[in-house]
Parts: C-alpha cells; structure tokens; sequence
C-alpha cells in the first residue's frame, strides 16, 4: 500500500479499531397500558392506590447499565384507592400535602447488577424531603420491539412526613409502603 492510501484508509482503520459506544435505549411509556402503583396498611390491612397523572423519561439497557436512567415526576394529586374517605385525605395537609407540594420526583443515581436483579439507587423527594430509595427492576424485551419495565420498592411514609401528626401511629397506618410500576416502553 502506498503512503497516500494508507493516510485516506487510516481514520477507518482507527474507527473499526475502537469499540462502538455503549448505549442505553430512550424509551417513551405507553401510558395507556402502564401503571404507578403504592400498597400500604390500614389498622392492618393491606390496601392499594395507583397514581393516574404522572410522567417518565426512561433510559435502560441492562448490558449498559452505567448508560441508564429513570426520571420520573408524579402528580401527587392523582392517588387514588378507591375509598372516597382515604381518597379524599390523600392530597391533604396531613398526607401529601399537594397544595404546597404538588409533585413527587424520583431521579436515578447508578445502576447495579445483584445477582440475578438490576438494583436501581436513587432519590425520591415527597413533600419536600429527599432519601435514597432503591428499587428492583425486571426488564423484558418483547417480541414487538416493545418492553416491560417492571419495579419495586419499599420506603418509610414517616421519612417524608406523610401521614405525620394524629397519623404517626404505625399501628393504624404502617410506616411501610411498597411503591411498585409496570412500564410498557416503545423506543423513541
């Protein structure tokens, strides 16, 4: 080869050489089959709630995981049980306090393999109160190009002030509230 053609070849070479860059895929959720979901207790028994306003920028591929991201802000008003007492205390003073905090944000910090699950560290902030929430997270490929994007996870109502003051009793309503979503994504 002659000097000339190895100069015009060289930047192909260099590029075939390099690993291509690993990327996560952005996604956008088909909110019509996707559900925002909490199951908490009342005086012992389980009950669930779902969130029907909310919005997610999803970016996930587990072979690279160091490229994922969740972004996920909820509009607190939108809980609902279906129990119109409950229903109607949710977004009070005393619960989620949507008048003077009217979304929650949760915002993904790393990503981790653990042994057969995908751990997801973040942050969710409620109320005005930021603690570090991990979540599990399933993720299945389908057979038309879309995916299930499944997680779960546990925090503590009394950490963000939900439910504080004559509410504190952990007897009548647990501290613990498992927060868990099905995701249908479509890539961008």
């Amino acid at each position: 080869m002659t000097r000339p053609t190895l100069r015009r070849l060289a930047p192909l070479l260099l590029c075939l050489a390099l690993p291509a860059a690993a990327q996560a895929t952005d996604y956008r959720v088909l909110q019509d089959q996707s559900t925002l979901a909490f199951t908490a207790t009342f005086q012992g028994a389980p009950f669930e709630g779902t969130f029907s306003q909310w919005h997610a920028a999803i970016r996930y591929d587990p072979a690279h995981l160091a490229d994922a991201r969740f972004d996920v802000s909820v509009d607190t008003t939108s809980a609902g049980t279906g129990d119109p007492d409950r229903d109607g205390a949710l977004p009070g003073a005393d619960f989620f306090n949507a008048t003077k905090y009217p979304q929650a944000h949760y915002i993904t910090t790393g990503f981790v393999q653990a042994g057969g699950h995908v751990i997801a560290h973040g942050n969710l902030t409620l109320r005005g109160e930021t603690h570090p929430l991990d979540l599990t997270v399933t993720f299945t490929p389908q057979d038309n190009g879309t995916a299930a994007l499944d997680v779960t996870g546990t925090l503590k109502r009394l950490d963000y002030g939900v439910g504080g003051g004559e509410y504190a009793d952990t007897s009548v309503i647990g501290n613990e509230v498992v927060v868990n979503a099905h995701l249908v994504l479509a890539p961008k």
